[in-house]
């Protein structure tokens, strides 16, 4: 007989944002109905869940500079070790823009078609949104605030979180660190490394995660009674077709268009990839098996599978982009908040610029989508809402990330006739 020396069963973070997801809807119901009898009782538990809820984003704030910069700056530096073969490079930059624009106009589109939280107006986002008032310009003021904004002192951005200053300056030092080749390997290390720390205080403040999302849910949920579960639910079951479509009918027409290649054959030949796209929701870790699979099975070149598929990790993000975006309309929606055209258009480009570089973690997804939301100033307070609903989302949008990459594969082959 064996004896069981298990000292404890530990439970993954995916698994306490549930429970504590889970915990925060049942308190917020049972405040919601005490409310109506003991006002004085639940106004104190509301405040004690209101605080937890504030000290988890207000730390996300502090990192959100930092882990900005330097998963950007790191991201594009990188890149310099990326072997430039031909015409690679430019057929894979064309490839990326084309099919994350296409994913996010699609995400957008079922959003505005759709619209799901218009109508709800939940009063605390809107009692915590920032003064930009981006969202509410004219093209003309909307266009030289933001050029204001986007030229400013670096230290002064900082201060103010001006995030897409911080974008700016992150973009110019990571294409300054490629032009100066091997003189700044010394510069992408300390970046790197610089970058490693920030995601391992992003990591600690995770672990807050839990308490911080129960206690914004259950304050949500006491003063927006159960028609908030309702508003969610719709709006996961709308991210979740749009990722699908884009999935199974953009990409693979792209597929066809340009290689000829049998949809079924590609599915057929990546599903072991996809497999694991899914169950561990990070392209990083399903790299090496993507690499497998679409050498083997698909028959695609070693050397183009080596150059595009890391570079396209960190470069074409379909999936991550689309939700970012749609994510970003779900928030204006909830703040009964019209985005204009151009306020969306910026939603695209910082969520196509926020996946630069980003590891496949999930704390990493809530950090970029904080540079999303801040864009336009919008509550940075929703992410709380965000992050109980994410893991669902991020099985399939990383699988579309993983689609996107091997498609992209096979279409540098085709045009760099390899």
């Amino acid at each position: 007989m064996q004896i069981s020396h298990n000292k404890g069963v530990k439970i993954s973070l995916n698994t306490q944002i549930f429970l504590g997801a889970f915990l925060g809807v049942v308190f917020g119901i049972i405040l919601g109905h005490t409310g109506l009898l003991l006002p004085s009782t639940a106004s104190w538990f509301l405040s004690g869940f209101g605080l937890l809820g504030k000290i988890f984003i207000d730390l996300l704030k502090v990192i959100m500079v930092p882990v900005v910069f330097t998963s950007i700056a790191a991201g594009i530096a990188n890149l310099r070790n990326a072997p430039q073969s031909g015409r690679a490079w430019p057929a894979l930059i064309l490839y990326s823009l084309t099919t994350t624009c296409l994913a996010a106009a699609t995400g957008l589109t079922a959003m505005n078609l759709i619209k799901p939280g218009v109508g709800l107006n939940t009063h605390l986002f809107q009692e915590n949104m920032p003064p930009s008032g981006l969202h509410s310009l004219t093209v003309g003021d909307f266009i030289r605030k933001l050029i204001e904004g986007i030229f400013t002192h670096p230290l002064a951005a900082v201060g103010q979180n001006n995030i897409l200053a911080v974008i700016m300056l992150a973009l110019l030092t990571g294409i300054a660190i490629v032009l100066l080749g091997e003189r700044s390997r010394t510069t992408v290390k300390a970046l790197n490394k610089l970058f490693e720390i920030m995601m391992t205080i992003v990591r600690w403040i995770m672990v807050l995660a839990p308490a911080g999302i129960m206690g914004l849910l259950a304050v949500l949920i006491a003063r927006q009674k159960v028609q908030l579960l309702f508003v969610l639910s719709k709006y996961i079951l709308v991210v979740m077709g749009t990722t699908f479509f884009h999935g199974a009918v953009t990409l693979p027409v792209i597929l066809w268009l340009t290689t000829r290649m049998s949809p079924h054959r590609f599915l057929m030949g990546m599903k072991e990839a996809f497999i694991t796209a899914f169950a561990t929701s990070s392209s990083t870790a399903t790299l090496p098996v993507s690499l497998r699979c679409i050498t083997d099975n698909l028959g695609i070149d070693r050397h183009v599978a080596r150059f595009v598929l890391p570079v396209g990790a960190a470069l074409n993000m379909d999936g991550t982009a689309m939700y970012e975006a749609m994510a970003a309309l779900f928030v204006a929606n909830l703040c009964g908040i019209h985005l204009s055209l151009p306020a969306q258009i910026i939603v695209v480009l910082t969520a196509m610029t926020a996946s630069i570089g980003a590891p496949g973690l999930p704390s990493a997804g809530m950090v970029t989508m904080m540079m999303v939301l801040q864009s336009v100033g919008l509550p940075l307070s929703a992410l709380g809402l965000l992050i109980a609903i994410d893991r669902p989302l991020d099985t399939g949008r990383t699988v579309v990330n993983v689609e996107g990459d091997c498609i992209g594969a096979c279409v540098v082959q085709r045009v760099a006739g390899r």
